[in-house]
């Protein structure tokens, strides 16, 4: 484990020295320690290793892709390890890493300054801030969000004597939890008809629910990695209230997420609700409603009995329903990080305000580009891909942003990378590998297009997406092995009219046939 003192070390502190050095040599800046700025910076580094590179992160710790395999020409896979910055340093002989927050930006000047005093200039400047939580309730310390390494540690040391949690949202985040807590009732509040239906459609979710109340698999070996965190973190935030870069793929790995209480699962579902009030014990005894009990398993159609305990906090629900818990999660997404900018330079935002980016991930603002959860693909897109806030799309995004700014810096003309040509993410539910390709779920396609299924109960679920002939995306649940010739099919547009039911028999050697 590493002392916030140790994490710190090699990163540079305010000094006039330093700070009259940097403001006569103007490089490329790179601001935020998350997925998106490590990877921009690191790229940068390898394309340029002349030049000066400054990374500003608000945290000591930043994010490194580690155990990166290329699974296809598209698809990539990759665990993510927060190290301290002083490590990108050595690794980078021509980073300098800064540990600040930028609190101006003059775009005119090609000057940024920061919260420390350091005024440094650009030739390029990248912004990859990345994402906020969306709390359903702000300045509750009872209701937390999961977004970086102080986040999951404050989770952590609450979820210790905890009976009760409830976790709203259904994305990536609380399906992941929801597995992975014991020994805690887990009330999971979802505005949809389906679980995790940000990634799957309601026929995944049907595989994926008896999972919900099944004994966890135990973990397959020791987790083989270095895990750090910044000590004394309450200390910390008050000194500096900042939060760190998005949590990687594997976040919840060689975690201990149990509660008080024995046993494994027990989950239940409110489908179709959100959060309409938190209340503190007292008012909710002023509310005069009555808090509901959690039904002893997901598929309980009888009416549980009236709650008698009392609980730290109380969330009464759009359904009229009422829960009383320990704590709350909310996992309803991120906003992008630009409240800082949209006040120093007049960056053009999109409707989810995140910072409008072209075809080469510049911004309207000369000189200034930005990668990851903070911006916001305005151009048009290919035909199979689509933004979705993941780290992988971060990692695409701050690599191609770096290669562009060097681009632009010489002159150079460059095609946009590839990896935008197809939508491709692979992740883990329920214990299962999640392969998600293309229009996976038939986004933007209308009622134009068919669906072909193939499931064997508890090992696989295999969703094709076809329309006019063509695959344009896959849902792939459990070792199939046929990523990689769902991907090329789709790329190819072969018209697959004549395969029918076929092309998802288990008997056909469908790889060899399309080698």
């Amino acid at each position: 484990m590493a002392t916030a003192d140790s994490t710190t070390a090699g990163v540079e502190k305010p000094a006039e020295a330093q700070m009259a050095r940097l403001d006569s040599t103007p490089g490329l800046i790179v601001v935020g320690g998350g997925i998106a700025g490590v990877t921009c910076t690191e790229t940068l580094s390898d394309l340029c290793p002349e030049e000066e590179i400054t990374l500003i992160s608000a945290s000591p710790l930043i994010k490194t892709v580690t155990n990166f395999n290329q699974i296809s020409y598209v698809l990539e896979e990759f665990e993510v390890e927060e190290r301290p910055a002083a490590a990108l340093q050595t690794r980078c002989q021509n980073v300098r890493v800064v540990q600040d927050m930028v609190t101006e930006i003059d775009s005119t000047n090609r000057k940024i300054t920061t919260q420390n005093g350091l005024k440094i200039q650009y030739k390029k400047l990248c912004i990859c801030t990345g994402g906020m939580p969306k709390l359903i309730c702000k300045d509750n310390p009872l209701v937390l969000g999961i977004r970086d390494t102080e986040s999951v540690a404050t989770f952590q040391k609450k979820l210790t004597g905890a009976k009760r949690v409830v976790v709203v949202g259904n994305g990536g985040i609380a399906t992941e939890l929801v597995y992975e807590i014991e020994g805690c009732e887990v009330v999971w509040v979802i505005k949809d008809t389906s679980i995790s239906s940000t990634f799957v459609d309601a026929g995944a979710a049907e595989f994926f629910l008896p999972h919900l109340v099944k004994d966890k698999e135990p973990a397959q070996g020791p987790l083989k990695r270095h895990k750090y965190e910044v000590a004394d973190l309450e200390a910390a935030r008050r000194t500096q209230p900042t939060k760190g870069g998005a949590l990687g793929p594997d976040w919840n790995t060689g975690l201990d997420m149990k509660g008080q209480a024995r046993g494994s699962h027990q989950v239940h579902v409110e489908y179709q609700s959100e959060v309409k009030s938190v209340w503190t014990p007292s008012e909710f005894k002023s509310s005069n409603k009555t808090a509901d009990c959690v039904p002893s398993s997901t598929t309980s159609s009888e009416k549980p009995a009236t709650e008698t305990t009392e609980w730290p906090v109380y969330v009464h629900l759009t359904n009229g329903k009422t829960y009383g818990c320990d704590f709350v999660v909310s996992a309803t997404g991120v906003t992008p990080n630009t409240a800082l900018f949209q006040n120093q330079i007049n960056i053009d935002l999109a409707d989810d305000k995140g910072m409008k980016v072209d075809d080469h991930m510049r911004t309207n603002v000369e000189h200034i580009y930005a990668a990851g959860d903070v911006c916001t693909a305005s151009w048009e897109p290919a035909t199979h891909w689509m933004q979705m806030r993941l780290w992988s799309q971060a990692r695409q995004m701050g690599a191609y942003a770096a290669k562009c700014m060097v681009a632009d810096a010489t002159g150079e003309s460059i095609s946009q990378d590839f990896c935008f040509e197809l939508f491709a993410h692979v992740t883990k539910f329920f214990g299962y590998k999640v392969v998600l390709l293309g229009k996976y779920n038939a986004q933007d396609l209308g009622n134009e297009y068919e669906i072909l299924l193939r499931v064997s109960d508890d090992r696989e679920f295999v969703k094709v997406i076809l329309c006019n002939g063509k695959m344009y995306g896959a849902i792939l649940i459990g070792d199939t092995d046929l990523e990689e010739t769902f991907e090329n099919l789709i790329l190819n547009g072969l018209d697959l009219s004549r395969y029918g039911e076929d092309l998802l028999d288990p008997n056909i050697e469908i790889e060899d046939y399309f080698d």
